[in-house]
């Protein structure tokens, strides 16, 4: 299931926080070929990309709760 041109723009927003909030770690989630990811590096993007998904989720109820 593709994502629409919300949540797209919402998840674009959370990148540019995240980067602007933490340069670091953003440095060290683009840094591709560098070297292979560790595990810990794997929990770490899981755990962005799941508070990014549910933060979106709580985005979307909110808006449609507002909207009924």
């Amino acid at each position: 299931m593709a994502l629409s041109m919300q949540e797209r723009r919402l998840l674009a927003e959370i990148e540019a926080h995240l980067t602007a909030d933490d340069p670091r770690l953003a440095a060290r989630l683009t840094a591709h070929g560098r070297r292979p990811p560790r595990r810990t590096d794997l929990r770490l993007i899981a755990a962005i990309v799941l508070v990014a998904v549910a933060a979106v989720a709580a985005l979307t109820a909110a808006a449609l709760t507002a909207l009924t």
